[in-house]
């Protein structure tokens, strides 16, 4: 099996490096943050570059690319922490192009593709825990087509998107729709999150909504794992800076005259850390190569790999701040907002111990012995 990159995916990659490192340094990442956590003018630099239109059908005015090629742009977008959930364009595209009708792609893709409408899945419920099979959120149809009763919280960018994906109960079954930020009845309170990023708790009371699909369950695991896909890619290139930046820290602090990164120790450890980072990189790319499977195939590949994701994730940030000692939880220093980063990362669409459970669950009755 070839491993290797093709030439488009490379200058892809290299196209998003250069804007991360060029327009979203350190700096202004900090200054995002004390400005809310999401700008505008980032989300439109991610659309002139043509990140937005990444899985945007070409009939729809996108580039019709695939899982490889989001995950090698989240990858970047995870060395630079970037904080606009560009991961949303990907799962909203991917959704409305296989299960919205005709009208729909037509309405909202081109939108989405120029980045004119930033579209983002609201799911999560307070009773659910990361269960997506319990929703009471209420659906039901008018005259003029459907109204949507729901609470939705931690949505990203909540209070600044266009648009929202919205799991509801219609008629003794979960469907998903689409309601407009914009729409009666819809509020949003907005708050930052521990990485900084912006989320919110957003409320629609009688809003009219889109029928995306009855098939709302299906529809619903797939945005979720097109999600989990990306966030693993984006937890790479999060933990690719982090051991980065302790590499060159072991080798310019200096105890008894020498770098510390000749203690033998502290060698051990840095390459303990280099290989959780190989281990999860190989298993993002499992993630993302299995998002073209069958549901069933795709959902137990999804878990195994944010179980890997989320043990890396934990130890490599974890080392990282403990290497760095008092300096490495301090708020003026990156390896801090790194740590919170991947920290939130391991909770996104699930955590650990959640995954665990669903790899527990999807396990077939052969997993590891032979067959008599």
């Amino acid at each position: 099996m070839d491993f290797d990159f093709s030439d488009d995916q490379q200058q892809l990659r290299e196209a998003a490096r250069r804007w991360v490192e060029k327009a979203y340094t350190f700096e202004h990442r900090r200054a995002a943050v004390q400005a809310g956590g999401f700008q505008r003018e980032s989300w439109n630099a991610l659309a002139e570059l043509g990140l937005t239109a990444l899985n945007v059908p070409e009939a729809h005015g996108g580039m019709g690319m695939g899982a490889v090629e989001a995950m090698v742009v989240m990858e970047e977008m995870g060395r630079g922490m970037v904080l606009e959930p560009l991961a949303q364009s990907f799962l909203a595209a991917r959704v409305i192009s296989q299960f919205g009708s005709e009208a729909v792609q037509a309405a909202w893709l081109p939108r989405i593709a120029s980045g004119e409408a930033l579209v983002v899945l609201a799911h999560q419920e307070r009773r659910a825990r990361y269960r997506l099979d319990i929703c009471e959120s209420k659906a039901s149809q008018t005259p003029d087509g459907y109204a949507l009763t729901a609470q939705k919280s931690i949505v990203p960018a909540g209070d600044q998107a266009d648009a929202y994906l919205v799991p509801a109960q219609l008629d003794g079954q979960i469907a998903l729709f689409l309601v407009e930020r914009s729409a009666p009845g819809v509020s949003a309170r907005g708050y930052g999150t521990q990485d900084g990023s912006r989320a919110a708790e957003v409320e629609t009371d009688g809003s009219p909504a889109t029928l995306i699909t009855t098939e709302g369950l299906a529809a619903l695991e797939l945005a979720v794992d097109v999600g989990s896909a990306a966030v693993c890619a984006e937890a790479v290139g999060v933990m690719e800076e982090v051991l980065r930046i302790t590499a060159d820290y072991l080798n310019q602090r200096k105890q008894f005259g020498v770098p510390i990164a000749s203690f033998q120790a502290l060698r051990h450890r840095l390459a303990d850390m280099k290989m959780q980072l190989e281990l999860a990189r190989s298993m993002s790319y499992y993630a993302s190569l299995m998002l073209e499977t069958p549901a069933e195939q795709r959902r137990r590949a999804m878990a195994r790999a944010r179980v890997q994701l989320g043990q890396s994730m934990r130890y490599v940030g974890q080392q990282a701040v403990q290497l760095h000692g008092g300096i490495g939880v301090t708020d003026e220093y990156i390896v801090s907002h790194q740590f919170k980063k991947l920290t939130q990362l391991e909770m996104t669409y699930g955590d650990t111990l959640h995954h665990l459970g669903e790899v527990s669950a999807r396990m077939l009755e052969t997993a590891g012995v032979g067959e008599a």
